[in-house]
């Protein structure tokens, strides 16, 4: 007859209190080996030790009562590890998007820094290689992973290293959630091959600043640098522009990172801007 294990013993090998131990029978993600039919006393068998740890470490990661269900009920070890994977992807995700939120929120609550420093710069028209969508902003992030490593592919050697990539985002991005996004590499000749393709950006007086770091907070360099335009008696007068001086392509610090966000600008009248 296989060893069974009160609950009491159970849980001090398991860390798991008696409750808890109760709890995940009623929910059913822990049942009992067997259950004396007169005392309703409860028992375990040792084999269980390591589903009791697992299911508890599911559930303080928040995985749903119903997942760690199907967690423990899945035979296939490769199958278990999928669904494990699955859920740390989406957690690893919240935990970056929490990081980002904290260190935005940081920064605009420091005590005031230095106004950003911000000069006018005339960028003639150009000819490059391109791709672009229509694409989500919660999306955007995927989306130009996939189509700078599409340019890389395709433009190889041809793409001068002195040139840093950059994106041009369209002002419905922002204000309706999705928009236009195009990302490009200068080239000589710029081929037409997949996505790629060759575009002619328009030349613009900009409005430029500087963000350093990763793009947790890149919001808040858009606004001290839209502050400055509007202080400036300046308008926007087109989708911005992002030049990648220094990025993921260049270093895995992201301390390092460099990003140019440039804003094509043009003079208003005061009785032309708009009121509040």
């Amino acid at each position: 007859m296989e060893a069974t294990l009160t609950i009491g013993e159970f849980s001090r090998l398991t860390h798991l209190s008696v409750r808890m131990l109760r709890r995940y029978h009623e929910s059913g993600l822990l049942e009992p080996a067997a259950v004396d039919p007169g005392s309703g006393y409860r028992y375990y068998t040792p084999d269980q030790i390591a589903t009791a740890q697992v299911v508890r470490r599911l559930r303080e990661l928040d995985v749903p009562v119903a997942a760690v269900r199907r967690v423990i009920a899945t035979p296939d070890p490769t199958e278990r590890s999928t669904l494990v994977a699955d859920h740390l992807h989406h957690l690893e995700a919240e935990l970056e998007r929490t990081r980002a939120a904290v260190r935005s929120l940081r920064r605009l609550l420091a005590p005031a820094p230095p106004p950003v420093p911000v000069e006018l710069r005339r960028v003639p028209p150009s000819t490059v290689a391109a791709v672009e969508a229509d694409v989500a902003l919660d999306d955007v992030l995927g989306w130009y992973a996939g189509a700078m490593a599409e340019l890389d592919a395709v433009l190889g050697a041809d793409a001068p290293d002195s040139a840093p990539p950059g994106g041009v985002y369209d002002n419905a991005l922002f204000e309706d959630g999705t928009g236009h996004v195009l990302v490009h590499r200068s080239c000589p000749r710029p081929p037409t091959r997949g996505r790629v393709h060759p575009v002619e950006l328009p030349g613009a007086e900009l409005a430029l600043t500087t963000h350093a770091g990763d793009h947790a907070d890149i919001e808040v360099t858009y606004g001290e640098l839209g502050t400055w335009v509007v202080e400036n008696g300046l308008a926007v007068a087109g989708p911005v522009r992002e030049t990648y001086v220094v990025g993921p392509r260049d270093t895995d610090d992201r301390d390092a990172w460099r990003t140019e966000i440039g804003w094509p600008v043009f003079a208003v009248a005061a009785t032309d801007r708009p009121g509040p």
